[in-house]
């Protein structure tokens, strides 16, 4: 298992700050949320600082794992909204965001943003799961040429009203076509709150196993993680199931010393994950 952090958590770090500590902590990569750089949108982004910063992350020793809360900003978007002209530069921004992900060197997408996908007053799943597709589609497409994957992250209510559990983002990766390109994202957090066992719910779908793209992990609380889930039965059930990809620390609450955080938040998940 590699282990990555999430930059946001570093809060107005520099970046090569932020990499320096996270390659201390023991971390290998680095995973970007686009607002702590893009402030405008990715697609404000040019090539040179592009450049700047992959550079930045590879003179720490760290890969760009990808991108997450991908639709913070710009404002106004919305992936079921009914103004079929918003869903139109959403569908856009998504591929503005792919290109972004490969241009940094990153191979992950990861669509949370759980108010960006609300369903508006009126809609139901199945109109939800239309209209998530139509957007989604031509940004799959852009990630299946550029080699980059979509992971469509469950989330849980009162977060969102839409896509609460690994089986309606299968679902919506299959309205996609269930390629390469898009895939599911396994988050402790949300697995806790769909299935109580994280490690249950992920040999629940081991059928779905080679589906499983990315892995965000936490606390039950969303804290840093704790003896609160069972961390080597978590590494023992993605074992069981052949997940050979990311965990990446994502920890929602504020932290007075991130880098202290993150290196023991890494030093527990490693120790853990080493004992099976």
């Amino acid at each position: 298992m590699r282990f990555a952090a999430c930059n946001e958590m570093f809060r107005n770090w520099p970046l090569d700050r932020t990499c320096a500590a996270c390659a201390a902590a023991g971390c290998d990569g680095v995973e970007l949320a686009p607002f702590t750089f893009a402030h405008e949108g990715v697609d404000h982004l040019d090539a040179a600082a592009r450049k700047r910063i992959r550079a930045t992350v590879a003179a720490a020793g760290l890969e760009v794992v990808g991108l997450h809360w991908l639709l913070v900003g710009p404002s106004g978007l919305g992936l079921t909204v009914d103004d079929a002209p918003v869903r139109a530069r959403t569908s856009d921004y998504l591929c503005a965001l792919v290109d972004c992900c490969a241009d940094l060197g990153g191979q992950v997408l990861v669509l949370g943003s759980p108010r960006q996908r609300n369903l508006p007053a009126g809609v139901d799943e199945a109109e939800g799961m239309r209209r998530a597709a139509a957007t989604l589609a031509p940004a799959v497409r852009r990630a299946e040429a550029a080699g980059v994957r979509w992971c469509l992250e469950p989330l849980p209510a009162p977060e969102t009203n839409f896509l609460h559990t690994l089986d309606a983002c299968l679902a919506l990766a299959d309205r996609l076509g269930g390629g390469p390109a898009v895939r599911v994202q396994l988050d402790v957090k949300s697995l806790c709150a769909e299935a109580g066992d994280p490690a249950a719910a992920i040999r629940r779908h081991a059928a779905a196993a080679t589906r499983m793209g990315h892995l965000h992990v936490q606390g039950r609380d969303g804290g840093p993680p704790d003896g609160c889930v069972p961390w080597r039965d978590l590494w023992s059930a993605l074992a069981e199931v052949g997940y050979d990809a990311w965990a990446s620390l994502e920890v929602f609450t504020p932290a007075d010393n991130p880098a202290a955080m993150v290196t023991e938040a890494v030093a527990h998940l490693s120790a853990t994950a080493a004992a099976v």
